[in-house]
């Protein structure tokens, strides 16, 4: 088995970028997830809340990043560690984040149609995963919905279309990580794996919500892929595509890299 695809999405709910390789931190792959979007309310939002998130295109520049969407101009946007910091709500966490100015919280309110800031994870801010999956208490996430990384197969989404009524793209499952040569669902069963030299643990199937269903192009809600899902993935109490993984290692991983399972 090999890693055939690499993800990251520097903010979260916006479209992601594939990478060459990318360097694996304790909290996520380098960049991801490390900026979100959050209402009036300093709550989260995401494509759950606004499908339109989904058209938002994310690029590296020489000094930040360019945000763009059709219709909108493109914003030059540099990340800063010295905003204001406040204290937001992600799921049942509360984070302290670093507010990134008035252009992008413009931008985004108007991209959105709703009034919206874009924060930054703070540099000595601390994210536990759920300790009931925890390979360590010390195991920590950034601004994913709860785990460093997500890993899926090639072989699974194969399976998945042939009962699909439509087809189903990768990108819908916004995963970090992609194997190919592994047979359909045999991620179900993975605890340790190692992604080319960096070691990492499976610690809970992932479950998947509405944004599975939202076009990453177009912004359209469809049926698929949750009404198959429900079919014949519906594993506890969830529709299960994938597994949420902690690192144990650190290191740079890339495409090509062979992935073992201990």
């Amino acid at each position: 088995m090999h890693i055939s695809a690499l993800y990251i999405y520097p903010i979260k709910s916006c479209r992601g970028i594939a990478v060459d390789s990318a360097s694996v931190h304790d909290i996520g792959l380098e960049h991801d997830r490390r900026f979100m979007v959050i209402d009036e309310h300093n709550r989260f939002v995401t494509q759950r809340d606004y499908p339109a998130m989904a058209q938002i295109g994310v690029h590296q520049t020489a000094t930040g990043w360019a945000l763009h969407r059709v219709g909108m101009p493109t914003l030059r946007w540099d990340p800063t560690t010295n905003g204001a910091e406040s204290v937001v709500q992600i799921w049942k966490d509360s984070v302290t984040v670093v507010d990134q100015g008035p252009a992008a919280a413009n931008w985004f309110s108007e991209a959105t149609g709703a009034k919206c800031r874009l924060v930054g994870f703070a540099p000595h801010s601390r994210r536990s995963v759920d300790q009931t999956y925890a390979v360590d208490q010390d195991d920590a996430v950034s601004f994913a919905d709860g785990y460093a990384s997500l890993i899926v197969t090639e072989a699974s989404l194969i399976d998945l279309n042939t009962r699909t009524k439509e087809n189903v793209p990768m990108d819908r499952f916004r995963p970090n990580i992609v194997v190919a040569g592994a047979s359909a669902w045999e991620e179900d069963n993975w605890r340790n794996v190692r992604v080319g030299t960096v070691d990492m643990v499976a610690v809970k199937k992932c479950a998947r919500c509405v944004m599975t269903t939202t076009d990453q192009l177009t912004g359209e809600r469809h049926v698929e892929p949750l009404h198959t899902l429900a079919v014949f993935r519906h594993i506890g109490h969830g529709l299960i595509f994938g597994q949420n993984m902690v690192h144990v290692g650190r290191g740079t991983i890339r495409i090509g890299d062979a992935v073992t399972i201990g």
